[in-house]
């Protein structure tokens, strides 16, 4: 069983969401139009945003799957997308270096590569002058402008229902995927400042924590 994981069908975990197959099931971490809800908060907070920088990690399928998602996502707003790939913590200031001029934006693929970084990756972001959207709220604890996804302890807490049904001899082939029923908005005020943003009402008023 998986609890919290990249989209299980793109990754081949499972034949589909309804009919997972085989002998795994979970929640997943990703919900309908997940990328497509970032790009347009991105859209709401940057004035002028035509250009899209994606941080990701070409070695990881979940976060590659995601990638695909963003790209689609992005372009059907209308934005160009500059793909930023790295496979090393070594190759991320190199990939913020080779971005200048090149981006008003920059969404980072959350994963375990990225999340390792998260503090080298938000400061450069910062450095940079580059508004940036995240996942977890543990980048935005970091420094990062805004983050939103999952409520990851909720998604933990559900896991154990799937354990009961299991255990209690459903089989794992039986019991469709679950997605995020809740998603978590939150905001860094502190580093809005250091950007010159202001943060938009719209966005103030759907956050689940304002952090100052």
């Amino acid at each position: 069983m998986f609890a919290a994981t990249a989209d299980p069908v793109a990754i081949g975990l499972v034949e589909s969401l309804a009919h997972p197959g085989g002998n795994v099931t979970g929640l997943s971490a990703e919900s309908t139009d997940y990328a497509g809800k970032e790009v347009e908060l991105l859209g709401e907070l940057v004035p002028g945003l035509h250009r899209l920088a994606i941080l990701t990690n070409a070695d990881s399928p979940g976060m590659m799957a995601e990638t695909g998602k963003v790209q689609a996502a992005a372009r059907a707003a209308g934005l160009d997308v500059v793909t930023l790939v790295v496979r090393r913590a070594e190759e991320i200031t190199a990939a913020f270096d080779g971005l200048k001029n090149k981006a008003d934006a920059i969404y980072c693929v959350p994963g375990p590569l990225t999340g390792e970084n998260r503090v080298r990756i938000v400061t450069m972001a910062l450095a940079a002058k580059l508004p940036a959207i995240y996942g977890p709220r543990n980048y935005v604890d970091a420094g990062g402008l805004i983050s939103y996804g999952p409520d990851i302890a909720d998604l933990f807490r559900r896991a154990a229902d799937f354990v009961d049904k299991i255990l209690r001899g459903t089989r794992p082939a039986d019991i469709p995927v679950e997605q995020p029923t809740k998603l978590l908005l939150f905001v860094n005020l502190t580093t809005a400042k250091a950007l010159g943003l202001v943060i938009p009402q719209s966005i103030l008023l759907r956050a689940d924590e304002v952090i100052e």
